[in-house]
């Protein structure tokens, strides 16, 4: 099947005991053993509960898993992966314009434990053979970048990490598995937060892991249970909704970020904008070849730095200043002080990330109403 049928069908067929249309929300926490101790069907919701399973099976199938892992959080995700495969003084090659909480995890949580990491730009295939060092296990990437919108050569990265027998994470939250195929170019896990395209309306927390070696995946299955941070079958049964409606809200997004955009890039009160399905980034051959479309995400740069933020806040009627992203509703923030505040100055502004960095979520409105919001706003900057 093709993906939109996956996308609305995977993950239904485990529920054939009462007919339903949809899977149900199974609220539960504990399940009668008919025979205990077999470790056979569902036991305790920690573990494992039908609404999860259903869920974990449809996001295997949509990222052309074996296996799929449902969590609390996309940092919930994260952590309980690293926690799972790493050992003191085991290092993490990462790029260097990466969600602040990652980062934040990165270094004051598994450098606690004796994990190193090491930050570049990952854009060049050319820098990484010098920063693999013997104890290298996980290059991580994002791709688009968050918030700089780089794009990352997925296949390029992988020939290189696997001759140095590392593993190679892709969070693929910016693109969903209807924009990019990670694993398909070479990559070993995929994370996401399902808070985002996947679940689509700003509206539940969750997390995953999708990957398809084996033997990796009981490691981290096993960390799921003994750690037990699992979403609850109410957010499970929210970002199973979300999906069924992912490819034609993609599809929709996508649009209005490239209208967004070239609006953007025409408006004197605007420096520089950022988006790869504009001819001007750098990148925008590798985002042709590596993704189906390029997203609902654009960055820009406003000329006035943080004060014409405060007076652009004043006056957005349509966009709503919030962190998170993937929603239907277009959101816009203002990256050094909110979603990447964790991260030093010092550091934020050798990457990119200054005061001037504007990061918007295009959601589904009209674009006509989007961009007449931004002119307006920016008439007063």
């Amino acid at each position: 099947m093709r993906f939109s049928t996956r996308a609305i069908h995977a993950g239904d067929e485990l529920e054939n005991r009462t007919g339903t249309v949809v899977v149900p929300i199974y609220q539960v926490s504990t399940f009668k053993q008919s025979q205990p101790d077999t470790g056979a069907g569902y036991v305790y919701s920690r573990t494992a509960n039908p609404t999860r399973t259903a869920l974990e099976s449809c996001l295997a199938s949509l990222e052309e898993a074996d296996h799929a892992l449902a969590f609390a959080s996309g940092m919930a995700a994260i952590t309980t992966l690293l926690l799972s495969l790493l050992n003191q003084g085991d290092h993490i090659l990462a790029v260097e314009d990466l969600y602040g909480g990652t980062r934040r995890v990165f270094t004051r949580v598994m450098q606690n434990f004796g994990v190193e990491s090491t930050y570049f730009d990952g854009t060049n295939l050319r820098d990484y053979e010098a920063r693999f060092k013997p104890r290298t296990k996980i290059v991580w990437v994002e791709t688009p970048t968050n918030p700089l919108l780089q794009i990352v050569d997925i296949a390029g990265v992988a020939k290189v990490a696997h001759s140095h027998n590392a593993l190679v994470v892709v969070d693929n939250t910016f693109m969903s598995p209807y924009l990019q195929h990670p694993l398909r170019l070479g990559a070993d896990i995929v994370v996401h937060s399902t808070t985002k395209y996947l679940g689509g309306h700003s509206d539940l927390i969750g997390g995953a892991v999708m990957l398809s070696d084996s033997k990796l995946y009981e490691k981290v299955q096993f960390a799921q249970n003994a750690a037990g941070a699992v979403p609850g079958p109410m957010d499970c049964w929210l970002v199973l909704r979300g999906i069924k409606t992912l490819a034609v809200r993609l599809e929709r997004h996508c649009s209005n970020a490239k209208k967004v955009a070239e609006f953007l890039a025409g408006h004197v009160k605007v420096s520089r904008v950022i988006y790869p399905g504009l001819t001007s980034h750098p990148q925008h051959d590798l985002a042709r070849k590596q993704m189906d479309d390029f997203g609902g995400m654009v960055s820009f740069h406003l000329k006035g730095g943080l004060h014409s933020w405060q007076e652009l806040l004043k006056h957005l009627k349509v966009f709503t200043p919030a962190e998170s992203l993937g929603g239907v509703e277009s959101l816009i923030e203002h990256p050094s002080s909110m979603t990447h505040a964790s991260v030093p100055k010092e550091e934020r502004d050798r990457i990119g990330v200054t005061d001037s960095l504007i990061r918007v979520s295009v959601g589904i409105e009209d674009a006509e109403d989007l961009i007449a919001d931004l002119s307006t706003a920016l008439e007063h900057v």
